[in-house]
């Protein structure tokens, strides 16, 4: 007897459906056949499959099950086929069919029966109602994550026995029940605040104003002035992520195995800090079976780089298209894979190798030469795609030890960098662009219309400083950000003159 039973497999970031056939006839020689692209443990689910049979008390059929996982031509990897080929295998050995159309099935199987957690069940849950199945049964510890998705039932299944008799019938199991209000008000926390940071005033303006347009960062300055502390604490002051952000960043981290399965769900903005060591691949993503880098990880979120000039140029240049365009394609022989990128960058670095260039109390001790290498390692086009370019001196010993300073709040930042975010979502009504920076020049010249006075100094600011056409562009961007900062109509004077001393710090230290 032939049986059928629908689970999912992953490709990139989504999930495609995937026809699991079992058919079971009689032979001397009992033997597990799985054909249909299956991956070392895709072949591997056989033996844990039939342990877990019998453990768990069911009955198998002796003789050979031919298991066939459709669409043929598309490759399956991991272990979440497990217990829906056990489940299929089951009903095939036995004499009464069984109605399975209305669930999609995925787990894998101990070789006790016990069922655990594995990855990309948000995606699979989206697919799966996307195809019409109205019931999911997913490992216990992967319920919350996919109860996310409305308009299915979640059946959380704790071992092979369980998910038997609940899809014969013998068994009730109650979907999995989210309060969604709740779940996301109690996830949405940071460790971290503003109001911990001491000083660097004109530092936290910068980061206000990045946060509020959604513009790249650079942070210049020696070790221990606190640019690892200012760009940790980015992310409390950006607006709450929407339930649709929140779905699209869980996808990703989901897929990769990165989901903290305690919480379920990202409610949070992610804060990437990838190593300076790491690969083209890892920052951008790739593989044989492409799968996301770190760019994609911090969608909707911060990617930082600390100490920039020590990554390698070549992965540094990476980024470009990431930058641009907000996602990354990936060609393989196999095909072509998007993955969403839609990060702000911030990064970090010291003035020279020492990190003292410029300090006026402690001596550097780099020759010219090695300060020039060292900041030739950033490209002058990655530099041109960074809006904002802001120093960071160290703190004066009083301001850090007094007890009468203290920083303001990032709740109260927040609010200003909503308001912002309000009023750039009312100039872009029904489009895919949410916040200044992602205008293109189209809408700049639109948007960014600024008075005649405005207009000299950017001019002249062009010519002195020999800044591109695009960086005429972000520079209209952060002017822009800057008077929704403050709620005004139109760009003013003071609105460029700020955007640009944001764009001269490249110039006196690239020069």
């Amino acid at each position: 007897m032939i049986t059928r039973l629908f689970s999912a497999a992953l490709r990139g970031v989504d999930a495609v459906e995937v026809e699991v056939e079992v058919n079971v006839r009689g032979a001397d020689k009992p033997m597990v056949i799985i054909v249909g692209l299956p991956d070392a443990a895709v072949r591997e689910s056989s033996q844990r499959v039939i342990s877990a049979i019998g453990a768990s008390a069911l009955f198998l059929q002796d003789g050979v099950k031919t298991v066939n996982l459709a669409p043929a031509d598309l490759k399956k990897e991991g272990p979440a086929f497990d217990l829906p080929i056990a489940l299929a295998m089951a009903a095939a050995s036995g004499t009464q069919p069984i109605d399975t159309s209305e669930y999609c099935v995925v787990g894998e199987l101990a070789l006790d029966g016990g069922v655990r957690p594995v990855k990309g069940v948000l995606s699979i849950a989206l697919e799966a109602k996307r195809k019409g199945r109205s019931r999911v049964l997913v490992p216990e510890a992967n319920a919350a994550e996919a109860a996310v998705i409305k308009g299915i039932q979640v059946f959380p299944i704790r071992h092979l026995r369980e998910a038997w008799d609940f899809i014969n019938g013998d068994v009730a199991i109650l979907p999995y029940q989210l309060d969604r209000q709740a779940f996301f008000d109690a996830q949405r926390h940071y460790d971290v605040d503003f109001e911990e940071v001491r000083g660097q005033h004109h530092v936290k303006r910068a980061l206000e104003v990045a946060a509020a347009g959604g513009h790249n960062l650079l942070m210049v300055g020696p070790p221990g002035t606190g640019k690892s502390m200012l760009a940790k604490r980015i992310p409390s002051i950006m607006p709450d992520m929407t339930e649709e952000e929140a779905i699209e960043t869980t996808k990703i981290h989901s897929v990769t195995g990165q989901l903290d399965l305690n919480k379920g769900f990202i409610t949070t903005r992610p804060f990437r800090a990838p190593h300076h060591t790491i690969s083209d691949a890892g920052l951008l993503g790739g593989g044989s079976n492409p799968g996301p880098g770190e760019v994609s990880l911090a969608h909707h979120g911060i990617l930082f780089l600390d100490e920039l000039p020590e990554f390698r140029r070549q992965t540094l240049e990476v980024l470009r298209q990431p930058l641009e365009n907000r996602e990354v394609t990936i060609s393989r022989a196999a095909g072509t894979l998007t993955f969403p990128a839609g990060f702000m960058l911030v990064a970090a670095m010291n003035p020279c190798p020492c990190g003292y260039y410029g300090d006026i109390k402690r001596e550097c001790r780099c020759s010219p030469k090695q300060i020039e290498n060292y900041r030739q390692r950033i490209s002058g086009p990655l530099l041109d795609r960074i809006d904002l370019h802001v120093e960071v001196p160290l703190v004066e010993f009083r301001e850090l030890t007094s007890n009468q300073t203290s920083g303001e709040k990032s709740e109260s930042i927040r609010k200003r960098v909503i308001n912002a975010r309000k009023v750039q979502h009312s100039r872009f009504p029904n489009s895919s662009i949410g916040t200044n920076s992602s205008m293109s020049s189209r809408l700049v010249r639109r948007y960014c219309q600024i008075t005649s006075e405005a207009a000299h100094y950017l001019e002249r600011a062009m010519e002195e400083m020999n800044f591109s056409a695009r960086a005429h562009d972000r520079i209209l961007k952060v002017a822009r950000t800057l008077a929704d900062l403050d709620e005004a109509p139109e760009i003013r004077t003071n609105d460029i003159l700020e955007a640009i001393q944001y764009r001269s710090l490249d110039r006196k230290l690239f020069a």
